[in-house]
């Protein structure tokens, strides 16, 4: 499997990362440890996790996907044929949130007990926070490095702005600065990232590791009408997609995944790594066939006229979501 840098470090990455935001949610402890293992021996050893993960689900708590992981690589010495990635910043509950020092330095310890680790290859703001001063926060980070409890640093769900800000304040001050963005951007939501957040990723040659790579699903065609979406885990995230714009864009996926003799979700994430700027997709697989996608579409090579199409169809300016 190809492998890329990730931004300006020497944190080396495959073109796909596998999301956890599912190990323990909708895919089970039994069935994550399988999936890992498989993916794992593919080649596919770049992780991405949160502390937060699943702590929507009915009797969670948050860590359980960090848990999960941590008791995978806990067997077989795993760990260092692995590139982790965890986040910090979601409310956890109980005043648990933000990028506060003491917080971020409670998160860590938390994370690093949960995962079985004594490092974290990518530790990653999972959300700005304007109310703490951008200088404590990386100022806290720095000092994670500085120990070795982490390798590098993300930001993830930033705006423009403030990520370009967040690296004058890493550059003046002498501190560690962020490698990488996790955004939201796949062939569906596409004008917030090329618009707001590339010239900065492409500025300071950032990684960028895009979420919902798939659009929760939508982009693999299972949700062909409104019907299909009802009762199920990511009906309220797919609704917006559910109409003429979004059909035509799976209907150019389906003919471009013939011609390839592919599937809609490996063309989705084959055009989304060639896109500027992009490191790897994140990606998230609830059962055999869906981590055979993301395996796959690391080997799918689209032609131009391909690429030319989907791109088009796929235009913000063409999105008409009513």
């Amino acid at each position: 499997m190809q492998r890329v840098k990730l931004g300006k470090s020497e944190l080396q990455v495959p073109t796909i990362c596998l999301g956890g935001n599912v190990f323990g949610w909708t895919v089970s402890e039994a069935d994550s440890l399988r999936q890992l293992d498989a993916a794992l021996e593919a080649g596919l050893n770049f992780i991405d996790t949160a502390d937060v993960y699943s702590r929507w689900a009915p009797g969670h708590q948050g860590g359980e996907s960090e848990a999960i992981l941590g008791k995978w690589m806990a067997t077989g010495n795993k760990r260092s044929n692995v590139i982790l990635a965890t986040k910090v910043g979601i409310d956890m509950g109980e005043g648990k949130k933000g990028l506060k020092p003491a917080y971020i330095q409670q998160a860590v310890e938390d994370s690093l007990r949960r995962l079985q680790t004594d490092y974290i290859d990518l530790y990653q703001a999972h959300k700005d926070d304007e109310e703490t001063p951008l200088e404590e926060t990386l100022a806290t980070f720095d000092k994670l490095v500085e120990q070795g409890k982490v390798l590098h640093i993300g930001a993830s769900n930033f705006s423009g702005a403030r990520l370009a800000k967040a690296l004058r304040v890493s550059k003046d001050n002498g501190l560690v600065s962020y490698i990488c963005l996790q955004p939201q951007y796949n062939l569906v939501e596409r004008e917030h990232f090329e618009t707001d957040l590339l010239p900065v990723v492409q500025e300071h040659t950032l990684g960028v590791i895009p979420y919902y790579s798939l659009a929760a699903g939508f982009l693999t065609g299972k949700y062909r009408t409104k019907e299909d979406a009802e009762g199920k885990v990511r009906a309220v995230t797919v609704k917006k997609y559910l109409n003429d714009w979004g059909f035509q864009v799976l209907n150019v996926l389906d003919e471009v995944a013939r011609e390839h003799h592919s599937t809609p979700a490996r063309v989705a994430l084959a055009w989304l790594m060639v896109q500027p700027g992009v490191t790897a997709p994140i990606a998230s697989a609830t059962n055999e066939r869906h981590l055979t996608d993301l395996i796959e579409a690391a080997k799918l090579t689209l032609d131009h006229a391909s690429l030319q199409k989907l791109t088009a169809v796929s235009a913000p300016a063409t999105a008409s979501k009513t």
